[in-house]
């Protein structure tokens, strides 16, 4: 398992509201960066997305992450609800793509089972659970912390991927030997 430090950028996106967070990863130990949300104003969807673009394509240059997570849609009250959320998603991974970066997607429930420990935890079990593993000394908005939740899971997504990795070839070792 690699030492190295990585910066990842998580994003809960939202054609109103985009959360995002940005943390310093190394191992089983998560530095807050920074985190907020991308408030969008207008009632022209394509306006907001032009924002949630540039607000993200900002982030990924003044910050610089290695590696990037969003959140899936999950749920919508209806279709166009649905509809212009997985537009803010589009436009958020484009940004981030555009730096280069890969993006991850994580379902909520995978992001609230790797942050509280349960798939079904509430908004305010994640808010707590973040401020606890981040060691924050105040409650971040509901948005942002979902966004950092989202960074820490693929934190320890790309723990646990490294540790499989790292198994096959362990396994044939001990083959080998015995």
């Amino acid at each position: 398992m690699s030492s190295n430090i990585i910066t990842i950028l998580g994003i809960d996106p939202g054609s109103r509201i985009t959360g995002y967070g940005i943390i310093r990863s190394n191992g089983q130990k998560h530095t807050y960066v920074t985190s907020g949300t991308v408030n969008t104003k207008g009632d022209n969807i394509t306006t907001r997305l032009a924002q949630i673009f540039s607000s993200i394509q900002t982030l990924t240059q003044t910050y610089r992450p290695d590696e990037a997570a969003i959140e899936q849609v999950f749920m919508a009250k209806d279709a166009n609800a649905a509809l212009k959320l997985g537009q803010a998603r589009g436009a958020a991974i484009v940004a981030m793509a555009n730096e280069g970066l890969t993006v991850a997607e994580y379902a909520a429930r995978a992001v609230k089972q790797a942050v509280v420990g349960y798939g079904a935890a509430d908004k305010a079990q994640v808010q707590q659970m973040v401020k606890l593993l981040l060691n924050l000394t105040k409650t971040p908005t509901t948005d942002a912390a979902d966004a950092l939740a989202v960074a820490i899971c693929h934190a320890h997504s790309r723990q646990m991927n490294a540790l499989l990795q790292a198994q096959p070839s362990t396994t044939r070792m001990r083959e080998t030997f015995l």
